[in-house]
């Protein structure tokens, strides 16, 4: 159980001031809330809980070493290991340095690692044990490499603090790269400004509203997703518990001990709380507001959650890079649970064809939109920024496309009515199918490979594959699965692969992925 501590009223009030400001200092609202309340918990993971007094001396140290080993301003920290404390703690150390957080996801190969480190600039790798152990001592030797178990061995002495640092709004606060692809995934930049008004303006929210905020992040902190159970709740001044790997029974021991009041789930998180045999057994009652984004959020699956679990449900629709954000709140429109909601105030979105023209209401078409929330870009690739962004030739205004397609009711709600890439998300990640049939026609054995996604109650969807071989031979078949799978990162890997005599193609020669998504679903019931 977290132990309480009361706030100073007035220092309250002065945080809150602040966060009405167009803009400010993250770390700064951070310093002021150790002032206000030194001895209530910040952080807490299963090892240790940080009051926000010591969370603070805590960062300043780390960041004062980062800067004496040659951190410079806007350079990157690269993190990678499992969420704990001590992964927040040098998150935070990262911007207020000057620094820019980097996160790695753990799930990628050790070349796709080496390019987003590369990619990013870092100088500074912190690497926890299990990672390190598993990529070898010479991994990203040319880095200055810190066991995340020892940052406090490595950090500045006690006392020492950072240069000072005020940000400017376009200075990168962190990156956050795409996971999914078999090269170098994409760095998507977040600016100080966008963290700003995305979270500052939360964190008013949850205060006005008198919300004790008590967060349970159990995604990783790699993960854009998890920003809104760990700096949306920093920035109200609220303790953040940190789960390093989701469990049902953790979750909800954590849940129950804690009095939890806010979270955010992806939909194969809800699911398997569902079908826990003793979600029952727990205390949920103070959970007050509850998030779901990532992937796709099945209508009954909301029912089901919104029957059996205390507080609000808010469904979050947008990317990591930006664009239109839509809000549902499932527990306020039971009766539009089909749909991810309508765009949040601040956000616009259109619906074009094909050609970039705007469709009359009603009409399904690709969807685009804006917001405060916009990626500054990709780190490095201008041209791959220049590929996500539509520019309305009225105004000259640019916004993003969402890559889904989708149309909107009369009452203004977006429904999602497919993806215009043919995108997998399993358990809350992007696959993208033509990286992973890029990798079955590398072998010699495949003439042709397509890969299609379909539902799987522990990860939302799967990625299966058809393979039309050389010889038509079961054994080579399962030869090139294991290949395949052995050079992908974990949330890549095939659940099954299958040889067909041909690819199903229309008159036109598209190949008919409905089709293939169909027999995929038909063999993998049978198995």
């Amino acid at each position: 159980m977290l132990r309480e501590n009361p706030t100073n009223p007035a220092l309250r009030d002065e945080i809150i001031a602040a966060l009405e400001q167009p803009f400010g200092s993250f770390t700064d609202i951070l310093i002021a809330w150790a002032r206000a309340q030194p001895d209530a918990i910040a952080l807490a993971d299963d090892r240790r809980d940080i009051a926000w007094a010591e969370l603070i001396g805590l960062v300043e140290r780390l960041a004062a070493r980062l800067v004496e080993t040659g951190l410079e301003r806007g350079q990157s920290v690269a993190i990678l290991g499992t969420s704990t404390v001590e992964y927040a703690l040098v998150f935070l150390a990262a911007v207020r340095a000057g620094g820019v957080a980097a996160p790695l996801t753990t799930s990628a190969s050790p070349e796709q690692l080496k390019g987003m480190i590369v990619d990013s600039g870092a100088r500074h790798l912190f690497i926890d044990a299990t990672k390190a152990q598993e990529l070898g001592s010479d991994f990203m030797a040319e880095t200055i490499r810190v066991p995340l178990e020892e940052i406090e061995g490595w950090m500045a002495p006690p006392g020492s603090r950072a240069r000072d640092f005020a940000p400017d709004k376009g200075d990168a606060f962190n990156i956050i790269y795409s996971s999914g692809t078999t090269g170098v995934p994409k760095g998507i930049i977040h600016s100080h400004a966008m963290r700003w008004r995305q979270f500052g303006s939360t964190g008013i929210s949850y205060l006005k509203s008198g919300l004790d905020v008590r967060a349970l992040a159990s995604t990783p902190l790699y993960s854009n997703t998890t920003m809104v159970a760990f700096l949306a709740p920093l920035f109200a001044g609220g303790t953040v518990r940190i789960m390093g790997k989701f469990d049902c029974a953790r979750w909800l021991e954590h849940a129950s001990r804690d009095r939890t009041t806010l979270t955010m789930l992806v939909p194969v998180q809800y699911q398997r709380l569902m079908d826990f045999p003793g979600f029952g057994e727990f205390d949920l009652s103070a959970l007050a507001l509850k998030y779901c984004t990532s992937a796709p959020f099945p209508a009954e699956l909301k029912r089901e959650v919104l029957d059996r679990m205390p507080g609000a449900l808010i469904e979050i629709y947008s990317m990591t890079e930006g664009g239109v954000v839509c809000l549902l709140a499932c527990h306020e429109f039971p009766d539009k649970l089909h749909t991810v909601g309508r765009p949040a105030p601040g956000s616009e979105m259109k619906v074009l064809d094909d050609d970039d023209n705007e469709v009359p209401a009603g009409t399904p078409g690709n969807l685009v939109g804006r917001s405060q929330t916009m990626m500054s870009g990709y780190k490095n690739r201008p041209e791959k920024t220049a590929e996500t962004q539509w520019t309305d030739p009225a105004t000259g205004d640019v916004w993003m496309r969402m890559g889904d397609i989708g149309r909107v009711d009369k009452d203004g709600f977006v429904e999602l009515v497919g993806r215009a890439k043919d995108m997998i998300i399993s358990g809350g990640f992007n696959i993208y199918p033509s990286d992973l049939e890029a990798e079955l026609e590398r072998e010699s054995a495949v003439v042709e490979a397509a890969v299609v996604g379909i539902a799987s109650r522990q990860w939302g969807e799967t990625p299966v594959g058809f393979v039309v071989l050389r010889d038509s031979d079961d054994a080579d078949c399962d030869r090139v699965l294991g290949l395949v799978n052995a050079r992908m990162g974990k949330t890549q890997r095939l659940s099954a692969l299958f040889a067909i005599d041909e690819m199903p193609r229309s008159h036109i020669g598209k190949l008919l992925k409905t089709e293939l998504r169909e027999r995929a679903e038909t063999l993998m019931a049978s198995q």
